[in-house]
Formats: C-alpha cells, structure tokens, sequence
C-alpha cells in the first residue's frame, strides 16, 4: 500500500517523562514537509545518550520524546524540493548534520553545523514543529533522528546517501557510536604511528604501536581484538583500574587515554594520575562542546579536574558557548 503523503502508524519507544521507563507506542509519523525525508528505520544502535537523555541530564530536552540517534533505514517518501535522495535508497539520519553552506561547514577547522540541534538544542524539526504525535499528544524529536521510531522524519540535510549494498545494520553505528570514537582517534587525538571498540580500530589504522584495552566485562575482549587491540586488562574494580597498572605494562604509561562510558567515575580516575598527558572522553561529550547534563562540567568547576587554560577558546564555535559557560 502506498504511503507517501498519508500518515503512518507504527511503533515507537516513547519517553514519557524523565526517569521512567521507555514505553512501546503506536504513534503517527505525518509526512515530510518541503525539504524533509521521511525514513523507515531498519536497524538502530542504543547510545548512552539516550539513557542520559531518558534519566532527564538534559535540561533542554522537551518530554515526551522518541530517543534514538545512531540508525540507519530506507527513504520511504521525500518532501517538496528534496533532490538528493529518492524513494528506496539507503540512508544514515545524521544527529550532527553538515548543511555544507554555512561558515561552520565551510570551516575546515570547525565541525557543528550551524543548523545543528547541538547549537539550537530543542526536541523540534527547524520548523518549530514536530511529526510524532501519540493519544492526541505532540512527542517531541531527538536530535532530529529518533531512531527508536520505526518511521522518522528528518531534514533532507541531516541524512547521508549510502551504498545500496551497505549492511543497515552495522552502518547504523556510523550515525554516531563509530564515527565518534574513530574520529577520537583520528582527528582529535591525531594519533601517530609509534604513539570502544571504534577507538580501537582508529588506533589501528592511525598506526598505534600497542593498543590496550580496559574492560570489567571480559566478553568484550574477543570483539575488542578483532578490532584490533593488542593488550587486554579486566580490573575487577577501579583501584585495579589504577593507571599504576598501565604503566607496569608499558613501561612508562601510555600516550593517549580513552574513556568511552561517559560516566564520571572512572573518568576521573584515569585522568587524575594521567593528568600531564592528552586525555579525550568521547560519551557523553560531542565534538569540542560540552552539552549540558555532562557530569564533567561539574567535576571541573569542583577542582576535580583540569583542562588546558592556555589556549584560546573560540566562543563563536557555537552560539549557546556562553551559556554554557555561565552554566558551568
């Protein structure tokens, strides 16, 4: 039965309110508007943001709300003026988008789109609207994408075309979990040959001499060396996690440090003995902004850690930067 133009019923995990549980919904997608696509969600990816978004850690974040940010799926109708997408191809809805037309796209130095939810952070599409509704209700987006749909609506700029014969899913991780711990490793570490699982592979492709992996869960180890790693450590908790234990492996500790929970525990407990050394967390941090809802804004106003104050920091990176400042 044909579907463009009409709205779709299908379910959805809906975020009712925060700190309750995810709750399976019948809810109505309405068709794309100009400039829109609407997807049918084949396979998506849990993140922990999602659960900081559904615990409530984002005071911005507008409930109800469909979650879900790292998918992939099949365009299943476009609105008006959409040219870069057709009916039946694969895509990726993209929770950082890339409009290629503003100074951030156009800066090579930048990477937060203008248009993106991260700098104008509300649970709606562009136009102030949304096309979920549920028992007469408006729900709220996520970063535009809301994966745990099974149909979205997302502007035609925040998707990426992918190749027919792409396996939907495993590039779902691409929307998010993949490309950020690669992009760690890659970009922002800039690590150099001598010097998550996705940080991993970035390590082995940087050209990484030793690559060790932490984990309590040892289940993880098989997966964590088929990406690549050639150490692994199991601490039975974080006194055995104690950086200590790094350096009587390597020697003299190591170069690049990756904490890839987002929870601020254990964060903190590599980063106060590895303190003289480039540490990046990629969960729940974004790029080179601190959303609020981070523990780790906390921590360091607290004293508990420090970040390089001898840099400049360029403030119209992102508009809401001040504000976050002031919140921090």
């Amino acid at each position: 039965m044909a579907t463009a133009g009409k709205v779709i019923r299908c379910r959805a995990a809906v975020a009712w309110a925060p700190g309750k549980p995810l709750s399976v919904e019948e809810v109505e997608v309405a068709p794309p508007k100009a400039g829109e696509v609407r997807i049918k969600i084949v396979a998506t990816g849990i993140c922990s943001t999602d659960d900081h978004l559904r615990q409530g850690c984002f005071p911005d974040a507008e409930f109800p709300v469909i979650p879900g940010h790292e998918g992939a799926g099949i365009v299943e109708s476009v609105g008006e003026g959409v040219t870069s997408m057709k009916p039946g191809d694969k895509v990726i809805p993209l929770c950082v988008p890339q409009c290629g037309k503003c100074s951030f796209c156009l800066n090579p130095e930048a990477n937060i789109c203008q248009k993106s939810t991260v700098c104008e952070p509300q649970n709606l599409l562009p136009d102030k609207t949304s096309r979920f509704s549920c028992k007469g209700k408006q729900i709220h987006h996520f970063l535009w994408v809301s994966t745990f749909a099974e149909y979205t609506v997302v502007p035609e700029y925040a998707v990426a075309k992918i190749d027919a014969a792409a396996p939907l899913d495993k590039v779902c991780l691409f929307g998010c979990g993949f490309s950020t711990g690669y992009g760690a490793a890659i970009n922002t570490a800039k690590v150099k040959p001598g010097v998550g699982l996705s940080v991993i592979n970035g390590f082995k492709v940087a050209g990484a001499s030793r690559i060790i992996a932490v984990d309590i869960n040892k289940d993880k180890f098989c997966q964590g060396q088929a990406a690549g790693s050639h150490r692994l450590h199991q601490p039975s908790g974080l006194q055995e996690a104690h950086p200590g234990v790094l350096t009587e492996m390597t020697g003299q500790g190591v170069d690049y440090s990756f904490e890839g929970i987002g929870k601020q525990k254990p964060w903190l407990v590599t980063f106060q003995h590895l303190s003289s050394l480039p540490f990046h967390s990629h969960a729940p941090l974004r790029a080179k902004l601190i959303p609020v809802g981070s523990s780790l804004p906390a921590a360091w106003t607290a004293g508990h850690i420090f970040v390089r104050e001898n840099r400049a920091w360029v403030l119209k990176e992102t508009p809401r930067s001040p504000a976050l400042l002031h919140k921090a």
